[in-house]
């Protein structure tokens, strides 16, 4: 085991430096993940525990979830936002890039992804939970990364997406939902996207109290499909208003086969620093497509091919960071690859897991390099680099295989 590996060196280096690396573990361990709803104490205990869960036990992953939806889950709304903090088990036997659910009857916490509890709370309860939850991390610990789902999703998929792309990715901070209210099905297509629409303003809101919240360090945002639409509403907002990097907060903008017209982002992205912003692109998404049937024909930014001259000429023009992921995309729809690609969620968590230049983490980086064996069904990403990435070319195109994202 890793854990006991590292235990040996740990006691092995200098009596006078284990203050530091008992920190430096922290750092590198850190994970909100507790086995009910209350607020963590203890981080150092509760660190370990999502990324070396024991043989044979489930992993138990809190999320902070905000919806627009019913307090019961519902797809419909009464505009206002809801508050709750969800605790949901992902069970031992978990493949990366799956959410193994019953094929009938009830989920079995053995067997499938469950919501192991769920508490509702007020406005000031969420954000003083999430920043409950930050305080006393360091380094990249302290960052919240933010889901925002996509069309035609229920709210118990959406949760287990969180928590699948935390585990798969060893995301180390604090997990956050955004639920929007979808119908589903192809005919509520173009329903959803007002409900997107009419989101605006609370995803806007609660992205800039996530970045106000104390202690924390930044504010990562995976969005996928429709979702990505409305985060770059959203941040679009947030940056017109004057606060275009969250005063500083702002981490990744990840977007998984955005459901936007081309033309409609290069809007959206001329208001905010593209260094932040990756799409993840499969020529051969079939939902996108028939978006584009929709919407007459309007080419999506998800399906945009980097192979095609036209197509990269127009990407390379956009200054963000493009993954092709074609030849990843699973299924017959393909549309989920981001999250179902073990190597592709696998390099989001290395990603989020880089340092920014100053954090904590550097120094211990090299000290972990050599243990990287797997663990159970739920092998590590790649290492973070031992200093901080170099900026990216503007409207760099990262071909499969996937390399790491980069700045």
């Amino acid at each position: 085991m890793f854990v006991r590996a590292f235990h040996r060196r740990f006691l092995a280096v200098t009596a006078g430096a284990r203050p530091i690396l008992a920190v430096a573990l922290a750092f590198v361990l850190g994970a909100c993940v507790s086995d009910g709803l209350d607020a963590v104490q203890g981080h150092m205990g509760n660190f370990s525990s999502l990324v070396f869960a024991p043989d044979g036990e489930s992993l138990r992953i809190s999320e902070f979830v905000a919806s627009t939806r019913r307090d019961d889950g519902g797809p419909e709304s009464d505009g206002r936002t809801h508050f709750s903090l969800v605790s949901v088990s992902v069970p031992p036997g978990h493949g990366a890039g799956a959410i193994e659910q019953a094929s009938f009857g009830s989920n079995d916490p053995r067997r499938h992804f469950t919501l192991a509890a769920r508490r509702n709370m007020d406005e000031a309860e969420f954000l003083g939970g999430v920043a409950a939850h930050v305080s006393g991390r360091v380094g990249v610990s302290r960052d919240i990364l933010l889901y925002v789902h996509g069309f035609n999703t229920s709210f118990d998929e959406a949760r287990f997406r969180v928590a699948q792309i935390v585990a798969d990715g060893r995301f180390s901070g604090v997990p956050a939902l955004f639920a929007w209210k979808t119908r589903g099905g192809l005919i509520a297509y173009e329903s959803d996207k007002e409900s997107a629409t009419v989101a605006r303003d609370a995803l806007e809101k609660l992205i800039l109290d996530l970045a106000r919240t104390p202690g924390v360090g930044r504010v990562h945002i995976l969005a996928h499909s429709m979702g990505a639409w409305l985060t770059m509403e959203s941040l679009r907002a947030i940056a017109i208003s004057g606060h275009p990097d969250l005063d500083g907060r702002l981490g990744e903008v990840m977007l998984a086969a955005p459901d936007i017209d081309l033309t409609v982002f290069r809007q959206q992205v001329a208001r905010l620093d593209p260094k932040h912003v990756s799409i993840f692109v499969a020529s051969n998404d079939r939902a996108l497509s028939l978006s584009s049937r929709i919407a007459g024909d309007r080419q999506r930014l998800g399906a945009m091919d980097p192979d095609n001259p036209r197509d990269k000429a127009q990407l390379d023009r956009l200054g963000v960071a493009v993954h092709d992921i074609s030849a990843l995309a699973t299924g017959f729809v393909g549309h989920g690859a981001f999250a179902e690609t073990p190597s592709v969620v696998r390099q989001i968590g290395a990603q989020l897991a880089v340092p920014r230049p100053g954090d904590p983490g550097h120094a211990i980086i090299d000290l972990l390099g050599a243990d990287k064996e797997p663990t159970g069904a739920l092998p590590p990403p790649a290492a973070p680099p031992a200093a901080a990435p170099s900026p990216r070319p503007s409207g760099a195109i990262e071909s499969q295989p996937l390399a790491p994202l980069t700045r």
